[in-house]
Formats: structure tokens, C-alpha cells, sequence
């Protein structure tokens, strides 16, 4: 398999660090002119592909991308809608505020949702095109004094990528969601170091606690952030062109579903 996206113009949104770094890198490679987005510059030196800074858990960030790349390059052929993090504090529903659960739901799901509708007229109009939301293994498996509004803003970002691809598919554009499990990543290790400071224990306590919260790992480790980015890789390009509709886990056989 070739994996070719040679001409292919993509967007990858929190492409700086982690999953979105390995993503941006991985289409690179295949041949693609990339685009990153996310709220602050990377350091110099990390960064190879075009970047447009912009807050996309708001209105105006979706708009500024969508703008910047339409008069820069004219289309875009791929769109991955990286951004999105856990940011809510821990400890259950008593301890989250009403601007908590916005806050979650604007960055894991109308992120998407708002650079979709930006850059779909322009997709529409060639014809095809592949859009991919990261979504989370814990929109399946919610943690109550860990996840709760980021898992029920990334199952509302699964149902929306359903729908999507039915509208879509027809049009020649096809969606696809990629649920990554617990990923060695900037993000994931702030998140452990918050744990652990919150609980008033060690960093290797915290993460031993947080696996043992997930259950346990088949495969015994966390994954690295370029083994989601390889299937996303895949799945952009022309050998999965019957693929839609579809929510792929990259989990290390975490999640006890059948």
C-alpha cells in the first residue's frame, strides 16, 4: 500500500504536540501540504507544516482557520479534528460547574463541528474529500470522578461523525472517527501530574491508579501517539476509500466490549 496523499491539502487541528504532531508528520510524509492549528505558536525548530493560530472552542477560531487556508491554498482535501483535551477538574458531578461542561463540550465537539461547516462548502463543490474526528475510547468507558463531561462531549462528537457520513457519503466525502485509549502524550502526562497532586500522591502512583481506573492494558503499555497517527494515515488516504461511518478503537484491547 502506498498511502499516497501526494497534492492532497490537509488540516490537522491541535497538530502542534502529541497525537496531532504524529498525525501532521505521518500525512506529511505521505506527501501531503499540511496545516496546523492550535492557540499558541510550536517552539522553533518543531515544526515543519503551515500554521494558523487560533482558540477553537470558539466561533471566531473555526472562522480564522477557515479563512486563512481557503485564500492560502484554495481548498482542503483533508480534515482532522484533532483538538481537544480533559480539562474539567477531577472528583464527580458535584465538583463541575455549568462552565465546566461547556467548556468540554466546546472543545471536544463543536470544535469539529464548526471547522466541518466552515471547510464542507468547498469540499462539497469537488466532491470528495475525508474528514476525521478524534474522538476517545472514554466516550465508551466514562470514569465518574475523572471524565464524566469530556466522555459525554466526545459520544455526542461519535453520533455527530454517524450522521455526518450518511449526508455526506452521497456527495463523495467520507467520515470517519478514530478513538484513541491511553496515549503517552504532553497532554496525558499534565493530566497525571494533575492527578497526582489532586490525590496527594506520586506521579507513578497516579498513573498506576489511572490504569488500574481504565482496567487493564492486554498489550501492557500505554500507545505512542505515532501507532493512532498510522491509521489515521490509512484511513485518509485512497486505500480506505470504502471506509465511512465507521469508529475505529486504538486501544490495546482496553475496552471489555465485544
Amino acid at each position: 500500500m502506498s498511502y499516497s496523499l501526494n497534492e492532497k491539502i490537509a488540516l490537522v487541528t491541535g497538530g502542534t504536540k502529541g497525537i496531532g504532531k504524529a498525525i501532521a508528520d505521518t500525512l506529511h510524509r505521505a506527501g501531503a501540504t499540511v496545516v496546523i492549528t492550535a492557540r499558541t505558536a510550536p517552539k522553533d525548530g518543531e515544526n515543519d507544516h503551515y500554521f494558523i493560530a487560533a482558540d477553537l472552542s470558539t466561533p471566531d477560531g473555526a472562522l480564522t482557520v477557515s479563512a486563512n487556508l481557503l485564500e492560502k491554498y484554495g481548498r482542503v482535501d483533508i480534515i482532522i479534528n484533532n483538538a481537544g483535551a480533559n480539562t474539567s477538574p477531577n472528583g464527580g458531578y458535584s465538583t463541575l460547574s455549568d462552565e465546566d461542561w461547556n467548556h468540554e463540550f466546546q472543545l471536544n465537539l463543536m470544535s469539529a463541528v464548526r471547522i466541518n461547516k466552515a471547510l464542507l462548502p468547498s469540499m462539497v463543490a469537488q466532491k470528495s474529500g475525508v474528514i476525521i474526528n478524534i474522538s476517545s475510547g472514554a466516550a465508551m468507558l466514562p470514569l465518574w470522578d475523572i471524565t464524566i463531561p469530556y466522555s459525554a462531549a466526545k459520544a455526542a462528537l461519535n453520533a455527530y461523525s454517524k450522521g455526518l457520513s450518511g449526508e455526506l457519503g452521497p456527495k463523495g466525502i467520507r467520515v470517519l472517527t478514530v478513538s484513541p485509549g491511553v496515549v503517552r502524550t504532553p497532554l496525558m502526562e499534565e493530566f497525571i501530574d494533575n492527578m497526582a497532586e489532586a490525590m496527594n500522591i506520586s506521579t507513578d502512583e497516579a498513573a498506576k491508579t489511572l490504569v488500574e481506573k481504565v482496567g487493564n492494558l492486554p498489550l501492557g503499555r500505554m500507545a505512542e501517539p505515532e501507532e493512532v497517527a498510522n491509521l489515521v494515515g490509512f484511513l485518509a488516504s485512497d486505500e480506505a476509500r470504502y471506509l465511512t461511518g465507521t469508529n475505529y478503537l486504538v486501544d490495546g484491547g482496553l475496552m471489555p466490549v465485544v
